[in-house]
């Protein structure tokens, strides 16, 4: 459903559906449709309340900010399913990397891929994601969350040096 403007509104409409004990839905991809916290509220409540096979969730390109990332991180909190989250452009700044980092903390066993991409971490948030793959628990296999000419630089040198 990327690229179709649903807005707050729509998600509210779609939500709906996934409260419905028969939805099987395993992949959300609501790239680019102008989500900000309020559809991020109603998202979270929505697959918290009925434990779904939710795979994989996708809201890169809307205007989350911290706030709705927060709300999201609560999903992660419970969530047994999800394995990759994609929140790209998402307008996340230190305090929703805490909150993501602290919902990981709490369960970690089944992210195995996040992506933030296009997002200010700050200082303080480089040292919450440092600090979360430390955890021995942690099973994140993919972290994207530098623009992609920084993220070939690491790559070249982590070649050099190691870890």
């Amino acid at each position: 459903m990327n690229y179709n403007n649903l807005q707050d509104s729509g998600v509210k409409l779609l939500c709906t559906g996934l409260k419905d004990i028969n939805c099987k839905l395993e992949i959300l991809s609501l790239k680019n449709n102008c989500i900000t916290e309020g559809g991020c509220h109603v998202l979270a409540a929505a697959l918290n309340s009925n434990p779904s096979n939710l795979t994989e969730l996708d809201l890169s390109e809307n205007k989350l900010g911290d706030s709705g990332v927060t709300e999201i991180s609560s999903l992660l909190r419970n969530s047994q399913t999800i394995q990759i989250l994609r929140l790209s452009d998402c307008s996340i700044c230190e305090e929703g990397y805490k909150a993501l980092s602290s919902a990981l903390r709490s369960n970690p066993s089944h992210l195995i891929e996040l992506d933030l991409t296009g997002n200010d971490p700050g200082e303080s948030g480089v040292k919450q994601l440092s600090d979360l793959l430390q955890d021995p628990d942690c099973q994140l296999n993919t972290l994207r969350f530098l623009g992609p000419a920084a993220d070939e630089g690491c790559k070249y040198v982590t070649g050099i040096v190691g870890k």
